[in-house]
C-alpha cells in the first residue's frame, strides 16, 4: 500500500498542498492504525496529518475524492446492442444453441452490471483514479500475466474485475507518471497491449475469417465492446493526468519567471510575478516566524547547569549548553529606481514589505539624483500603490549616486548600527559623477554589514559610468542579482544569519 499513499501524496502536491517527507512517513503509519475498511475515516485521520489549513483541506477533500474514485464502467450500451442483435439472429432463425449461449452471456453481463454497482456503493480502490472492492489495501491487486483473456474478461461484464485489472496494468505501464496531454494515446495503447489487446484483435480476425453469421455477430460484438473498452481507458489516463498534472502549466510557468532576468519579464506576466513573490515571501515567512535559537554543542554553560541541578545534590543530571539568540535584523534599503533598474527595485521592495511578520523593522529608501525616504508609503498604502507612487517621485531624474549618498546621510546615517542589514540596489551607473564611495565607507563601518545587488552582470561592472570598482571594496558582498530566485536567496540568507 505504500506505492498507492506515495502516489497520493504525490497527487496532493499536484494540487498546492505542502506535503513533507516526515508527513509522508506519519501518513503511512496513520494508514497501518486506521486501516482501509472505512473510507470516511481514512479520509479524516489522513486529513488531520496531510492538509494544515483551510484551503489545504479544501483541497484534501477535493483530491482524495478524486484519487480514491471507482468509477463504473459505461460499457452497457454494447451490451444492450449484443441483446438486440441476438434477439434479431432468433427471429432469422439462426442455430438456437448459439442463441442460448449468446443469452447467456448477456445474463452474465447483467450480474456483473449488478455486481459492480454493489462494488461502487462500498468499495475501495487500490489506486488513483480506479480500482476494485478486492483490493481494499493494494496488497490484493490482480496480477499482470500474458494468458490474460481480455476476450472473456469484456465479454463477461465484470465491471470490477475489469476495473481492478485495468487499475493493475496502469500501475505496470507507468500511467501516473504521465506529463503531457499529447502523451494520453501513448498511454492508453499500452495499457491495451498490456491488458491482452493482441490477443482480443486476434479473436476478433479470426470470428471474422469464419465466414458463419454467428462468427461474424461475435466479431462486430467484440469491436463494440473493444471500442468502449478503450473510450474507458482513455478516460482513465485523462484522470491520471488531470489527478497529477492539476497545476503543472502554471508551476512550469512560475519556474520559467523565477529564473528570467526580471528587466525580461512582460508587463502580462507582472500579476503572476506578484503572486509568486507573495508565495516565495510566504514561504520564507513559514521558516523564520519564530526567533530561533542556535544551539551550539560543546560549550558548556556552567552557570545554568549549576542552577538547573541543585535539586540533585549537584550531580550533573541536567546538562546547559550555551546558545545564541537569532534575532530579527533591521533593514535599510537603498533602490535606485531609475528607468534602467526601476523594475528590479519594485519586486526587491515588494519582496521585503511582504516579510513584515519576520523583517518588522524595515526602511525603504528611493533615488534616481535626490534620495527620499518611502517607509511611509508603504505603510499607509497597498504594495503595488506604494511602489507607483514611489517610481512617480523618485524615478524621474538622472541617476547620481554621490547625491544619494549625501541625502542618507543626512537623513538616516545615526540610525544605523551594530543590527542594521543595509541593502543597496543599483547599477553603479553615476553618470560620470563622483559616487562619493567614502560616504558608503562610514555606513559600512556603522552597520552589521552593507550588500550591494547590481542586476547587471559582472562582466558589464566597471565598463562606461560603472562605478563599481570604487563601490563594492566598501560593502561586505556585492553580488549578481537580475531573478526572483537571486532575490529571495539574498533575503532568506539575511534571515538566517545570526545577530
Amino acid at each position: 500500500m505504500s506505492q498507492v499513499l506515495s502516489n497520493f501524496v504525490r497527487a496532493l502536491r499536484a494540487q498546492d498542498v505542502r506535503v513533507s517527507i516526515s508527513e509522508s512517513v506519519d501518513a503511512g503509519r496513520v494508514a497501518d492504525l486506521v486501516g482501509f475498511g472505512d473510507r470516511q475515516i481514512l479520509k479524516d485521520a489522513l486529513s488531520q496529518v496531510l492538509a494544515k489549513t483551510d484551503d489545504e483541506k479544501e483541497a484534501f477533500d477535493d483530491c482524495f475524492d478524486r484519487f480514491f474514485a471507482f468509477d463504473q464502467f459505461r460499457s452497457k450500451s454494447p451490451a444492450n446492442d449484443t441483446q438486440e442483435s441476438e434477439e434479431r439472429d432468433a427471429q432469422e432463425g439462426d442455430n438456437s444453441e448459439t442463441d442460448e449461449a449468446d443469452s447467456e452471456e448477456g445474463d452474465g453481463g447483467e450480474e456483473g452490471g449488478s455486481q459492480s454497482q454493489s462494488g461502487e456503493a462500498g468499495g475501495m480502490p487500490g489506486s488513483g483514479g480506479s480500482g476494485s472492492e478486492g483490493e481494499p489495501s493494494g496488497e490484493g491487486a490482480p496480477e499482470l500475466s500474458p494468458e490474460r483473456d481480455l476476450t472473456a474478461l469484456l465479454e463477461s461484464g465484470d465491471d470490477i474485475e475489469l476495473q481492478g485489472q485495468l487499475a493493475a496494468a496502469g500501475r505496470e505501464v507507468g500511467a501516473d507518471r504521465i506529463r503531457l496531454f499529447t502523451q494520453r494515446g501513448l498511454f492508453t495503447r499500452r495499457i491495451m497491449e498490456a491488458m491482452g489487446l493482441d490477443g482480443l484483435n486476434d479473436t476478433i480476425d479470426r470470428e471474422q475469417r469464419s465466414g458463419s453469421p454467428a462468427g461474424e455477430a461475435r466479431a462486430e460484438r467484440l469491436r463494440e465492446l473493444r471500442e468502449a473498452f478503450r473510450l474507458e481507458v482513455r478516460d482513465y489516463v485523462e484522470r491520471q493526468l488531470e489527478l497529477y498534472t492539476a497545476n503543472a502549466g502554471r508551476q512550469l510557468r512560475e519556474e520559467v519567471l523565477s529564473k528570467i532576468n526580471i528587466s525580461n519579464v512582460d508587463r502580462r506576466d507582472f500579476k503572476l510575478m506578484q503572486a509568486l513573490v507573495r508565495k516565495m515571501a510566504k514561504r520564507l515567512v513559514a521558516l523564520n516566524s519564530r526567533r530561533k535559537k542556535k544551539a551550539r554543542r560543546g560549550q558548556l554553560d556552567v552557570r545554568r547547569t549549576i542552577r538547573q541541578n541543585i535539586e540533585f545534590d549537584g550531580l550533573m543530571f541536567d546538562i546547559a549548553w550555551k546558545r545564541t539568540k537569532v534575532d530579527r535584523p533591521k533593514v535599510v534599503a537603498i533602490c535606485d529606481v531609475s528607468g534602467s533598474v526601476a523594475q528590479y527595485a519594485t519586486f526587491l521592495l515588494m519582496f521585503l514589505y511582504s516579510l513584515t511578520e519576520v523583517l518588522p523593522k524595515v526602511r525603504a529608501f528611493a533615488f534616481s539624483n535626490q534620495l527620499g525616504e518611502v517607509t511611509d508609503l508603504f505603510a499607509e498604502k497597498k504594495i503595488e500603490a506604494a511602489i507607483s507612487d514611489t517610481l512617480m517621485l523618485h524615478g524621474a531624474g538622472s541617476t547620481d549616486y554621490g547625491r544619494a549618498f549625501e541625502d542618507f546621510e543626512a537623513l538616516a546615517l545615526d540610525d544605523v548600527d551594530h543590527r542594521t542589514t543595509v541593502l543597496i540596489l543599483g547599477d553603479g551607473r553615476s553618470n560620470f559623477g563622483d559616487p562619493r564611495a567614502d560616504i558608503l565607507d562610514k555606513i559600512h563601518d556603522r552597520a552589521r554589514r552593507v550588500l550591494w545587488l547590481n542586476p547587471e552582470g559582472k562582466s558589464l561592472w566597471n565598463t562606461g559610468d560603472s562605478e563599481m570598482r570604487k563601490l563594492s571594496p566598501h560593502c561586505d558582498r556585492a553580488v549578481h542579482c537580475a531573478s526572483l530566485n537571486d532575490l529571495e536567496r539574498i533575503v532568506s540568507e539575511i534571515l538566517r544569519t545570526a545577530v
